[in-house]
Parts: C-alpha cells; sequence; structure tokens
C-alpha cells in the first residue's frame, strides 16, 4: 500500500512524460489519502486540463485555491480553464490574480495581454 506522497511523485514523473491519464489515476489515489493538499489538487488540475476535461480541471484548481489562495497557480489554472469554458471576464479576474502574484512570470503577462482587451 502507497501513501499520498509516493503516489504524488510517481504522478509527476508520469506527467513530465505527457502521460496525463496515467498520472491523474495516481493522483486521485492520493486524494482519496490527502483531501486537503493543494499540490495534489494543483497537480490533478493539470492533469484534466491537458486532457481536455475543463470542467473537472476547474473543480481541482478551485480546490488548491480554497486550500491555499496564495497558490499563483492555481489561479492561472483557472483563468485558462474559464478561458476554455468562453468565461472571458471571470478568466480575467483569475488572470489578473495570478500575474499580480508573480510579476516576473512572462507566461502569466503574455495570457492576460492576450485576453485583457
Amino acid at each position: 500500500m502507497e501513501d499520498a506522497y509516493s503516489l504524488f511523485t510517481k504522478a509527476k514523473i508520469l506527467m513530465k512524460k505527457n502521460d496525463f491519464l496515467n498520472a491523474s489515476l495516481l493522483l486521485e489515489e492520493a486524494r482519496e489519502y490527502e483531501p486537503g493538499k493543494g499540490s495534489i489538487r494543483e497537480a490533478l488540475g493539470i492533469c484534466y486540463y491537458n486532457m481536455g476535461f475543463y470542467d473537472s480541471s476547474s473543480v481541482h484548481f478551485d480546490k488548491a485555491i480554497e486550500i491555499d489562495a496564495a497558490n499563483d497557480f492555481a489561479h492561472y489554472g483557472m483563468g485558462l480553464c474559464l478561458i476554455r469554458e468562453n468565461k472571458l471576464n471571470r478568466a480575467l479576474g483569475y488572470l489578473k490574480i495570478a500575474s499580480f502574484m508573480r510579476p516576473d512570470s512572462a507566461t502569466y503577462r503574455q495570457v492576460l495581454k492576450r485576453y485583457n482587451r
């Protein structure tokens, strides 16, 4: 029986290989052990986003933000999900927060500039 940390570690390796399906399976198991871990929720958001399941992705990014409101990447991920769902005004709010939290992030600035018209 594996613990949440070892499942998370294995999932991160799979994510680096773009194997988001198998990573998500491990992360879902890790979430059962540690439902309040923001890092697990963020990783699930990334996996589901990369598989095109934006509703599921936004659920996990939202939970990651609930756990840690200072998680800039969760705000960024939530913004990307909302863009995919054609909810641009809401998306811009999350993207602005992420960009303000990490003003050094060129990626955040570029995405915000692209959609903030």
